[in-house]
């Protein structure tokens, strides 16, 4: 019975290692993550700006202002 108790326990504690080491590799790529999500909202407001000035040009507004004008004015 000391035996298998001993099997036991050994193979717990290999199971508790591995989740040990498991969670110092997830630790050590939380800043790589952040990093991302990080460089990826720069970028999505780079193109928000970008398209925010596309938009309110002078000819991009024209247009729209346009296919508004036509649109509410339709004969149905």
């Amino acid at each position: 019975m000391a035996k298998r108790w001993c099997a036991q326990g050994s193979r717990a504690l290999r199971a508790w290692g591995a989740a040990v080491r498991a969670a110092a590799r997830s630790r050590a790529e939380a800043g790589m993550t952040t990093a991302e999500y990080a460089m990826g909202t720069v970028a999505a407001c780079a193109f928000a700006a970008v398209l925010y000035k596309v938009v309110t040009s002078g000819a991009v507004s024209d247009a729209l202002q346009s296919v508004i004008e036509r649109a509410l004015h339709a004969q149905f």
